[in-house]
């Protein structure tokens, strides 16, 4: 028999890391093609380059769009179809399958097992059951408290291969100087920046096992891996511990959202976020879902406390409200820390911000047609940064509120009053964080102070 035809569909992360660990150097396979989700734009159309698809395709892979799906089965014969991106409920993992058998084509998911990469030094992974939980603020949370035990720790991200795949193979970012230099879009900077600017070095790009073998030999040195997952994926890095934030304010997409479900299931450490200012009910909801899929897991409940630069800018006033990107759109999220903190500091209307968009912004707004009354911060290219920065400054409101986790402000010119929005994790009572990771130092033998 000869090799199996097999298409790859992503978004430009965990489709790329599938290919390199499970199909790159099999010589049963013959990956015909990637497709690119509207999760990224500008992903299709343009090919995985040669020098990362290894000796078997020497051209490169093409990437196409989603859309041509049943199109590209029968004109590449494809035989099995390999679904790689996240936070999709079951409907749409199932939903697309259908599109595939009825093709013609056999439906695959690659787990754990095949995907994971082992580390020579211990893995904490971080990672969630939905787009905007609370993980990197989990993360942060983690790697401040191993800091704190005179650990050095280097943080490893979910992949954002937005531009160059080549030059981005492998990208270190150990002071902002390096995310201008790696020439990075909003959503990068956005899981970047608070790692750099708390002290710690990050690494992201296209290539797992060089990015791995990179961290583990880092010039700063590398007594512990953290895994920053993101997307709700679960790890490229096989973890010695696993800890998965849950969400009260979206109760049940625990069990219901890929591969959010499997993170709950793998977990040994379950944070449930934003306690303080979810609903009792949902919160028990959560719990509840907890004890039936993982009734080992240690449960840490956590507040997602919010603070801002200057409250009287919100108070009184009609405020436009900044929230991050990517979990406004494919996180589904309808309230964030922005909505939180303008409601709490007294703001007197929230301005709709869709009469005033331009360019890729009404674009966004076209794809994502249920984000609420509220920007999401995108910025992929230059040109969304300047549309961005547009309709912020054509918004007819009295103040801005950014609850971006980086400095907007560095990045565009906001010629409105505006006022940032913090938010950290806060451990509720006990079991807390700074305890299990103790105890992790000790069964690792790391050299905690």
């Amino acid at each position: 028999m000869g090799k199996k035809n097999i298409l790859i569909i992503g978004s430009a992360g965990r489709d790329f890391h599938n290919f390199n660990t499970y199909f790159r150097d099999n010589e049963e396979y013959h990956v015909v093609g990637f497709t690119g989700s509207h999760q990224v734009p500008g992903i299709s159309g343009r090919p995985y380059p040669p020098e990362l698809a290894g000796a078997l395709y020497p051209g490169g892979i093409p990437i196409y769009a989603e859309e041509q799906l049943p199109q590209l089965i029968k004109e590449l014969k494809v035989n099995a179809c390999v679904f790689a991106y996240s936070d999709v409920s079951y409907q749409h993992v199932m939903g697309i399958g259908a599109i595939v058998n009825a093709a013609g084509a056999n439906y695959m998911l690659l787990g754990p097992r095949d995907t994971m990469l082992k580390s020579k030094k211990p893995v904490i992974a971080v990672c969630a059951v939905r787009t905007g939980s609370g993980k990197s603020q989990t993360s942060r949370r983690v790697i401040e408290l191993l800091m704190e035990k005179g650990l050095k720790v280097v943080a490893a991200r979910h992949p954002m291969p937005y531009g160059d795949l080549v030059i981005q193979k492998v990208q270190r970012f150990a002071e902002l100087g390096d995310l201008e230099k790696h020439k990075c879009t909003v959503e990068e900077m956005e899981e970047y920046e608070p790692h750099v600017v708390r002290g710690n070095v990050i690494y992201a790009g296209v290539d797992y096992q060089a990015i791995l073998e990179a961290a583990e030999e880092d010039p700063k040195g590398c007594d512990v891996i953290v895994w920053d997952g993101g997307n709700n994926d679960f790890p490229f890095f096989k973890p010695n511990l696993m800890v998965t934030v849950a969400d009260p304010h979206r109760p049940g997409h625990e069990v219901s959202y890929y591969p959010g479900e499997i993170n709950l299931r793998i977990a040994d450490v379950v944070v449930i976020n934003k306690i303080d200012s979810a609903h009792p009910d949902n919160i028990l909801k959560v719990r509840e879902s907890i004890t039936r899929v993982n009734p080992e897991a240690t449960v840490v409940d956590a507040a997602s406390p919010i603070r801002v630069d200057n409250p009287e800018i919100i108070r009184g006033k009609r405020v436009l409200v900044i929230e991050d990107g990517p979990t406004l759109t494919h996180g589904g999220m309808r309230i964030g820390a922005g909505t939180v903190a303008a409601q709490r500091y007294g703001a007197a209307e929230l301005v709709n911000p869709r009469p005033y968009t331009v360019g890729s912004i009404t674009e966004t707004f076209k794809l994502w047609p249920d984000i609420g009354t509220l920007l999401p911060a995108t910025g992929y290219d230059e040109q969304q940064l300047k549309d961005l920065e547009t309709t912020i400054n054509k918004t007819d409101c009295d103040a801005v509120v950014v609850a971006t986790p980086i400095d907007l402000n560095r990045i565009i010119n906001i010629k409105k009053p505006n006022t940032r929005v913090y938010y950290d994790l806060q451990e509720i009572g006990t079991p807390e964080l700074g305890q299990i990771l103790s105890e992790f130092g000790k069964a690792h033998n790391l050299p905690m102070k």
